[in-house]
């Protein structure tokens, strides 16, 4: 992917304008460090993806096997996580997915902390997005509403991440998830099929 000058990067985000067939979950402009699930746009012709995403035929949802597990303190609470290792799969995240089932969730994992900012473009569902650094959750967007025509605000902390859990909305505050909360995220021996949409 071409990446646009500092500046160039900068008045795009000053402008508001997302971009990438679902990119804008990711990184902020100004930084112009890593990907992730709906990262912002990295260059002005990019911008022009999410218009398309919107009126092109509705590419199905997609669907990852659950190849990794968060387990919180307590009895039979581990989420199974799908893990979206690739640009392409951070990339297209949870769009057009319905609504997401207790202990499922997505998992963004970046190989060093990394700024970034998600987004809810063409997702169809409210999600919890978990900011995670250093085994602990830093931060909790709780409900964060769909989005299914552009502008659509992004969310995120201040600092860099070490990775992004999305939950369906409710989840995090059910399951007893907020800042400080430990995380601990182990791949599964064998993954399983994602059930459903």
């Amino acid at each position: 992917m071409i990446r646009a000058p500092f500046q160039a990067r900068r008045a795009i985000l000053k402008r508001g304008l997302l971009s990438g067939v679902g990119l804008a979950r990711g990184i902020a402009l100004a930084t112009g460090i890593g990907l992730a699930s709906g990262s912002l746009a990295l260059g002005a012709g990019l911008v022009l993806d999410a218009v398309a995403a919107e009126t092109s035929p509705a590419r199905p949802p997609q669907q990852l096997p659950i190849s990794a597990q968060w387990c919180l303190s307590g009895p039979t609470r581990c989420i199974g996580l799908e893990v979206a290792r690739t640009m392409q799969q951070q990339s297209f995240g949870m769009q057009r997915r319905p609504r997401l089932p207790p202990l499922r969730g997505m998992w963004f994992p970046y190989s060093t902390p990394t700024p970034v900012r998600f987004w809810m473009h063409l997702t169809p569902e409210p999600l919890d997005m978990i900011f995670v650094r250093d085994g602990r959750v830093l931060m909790v967007v709780a409900e964060a509403r769909p989005c299914m025509h552009l502008p659509c605000p992004s969310y995120g902390p201040d600092a860099p991440v070490d990775g992004v859990v999305e939950l369906a909305g409710g989840e995090a505050a059910r399951l007893g998830i907020r800042a400080g909360t430990p995380v601990a995220i182990s791949p599964l021996s064998r993954p399983l099929a994602a059930a459903g949409p």
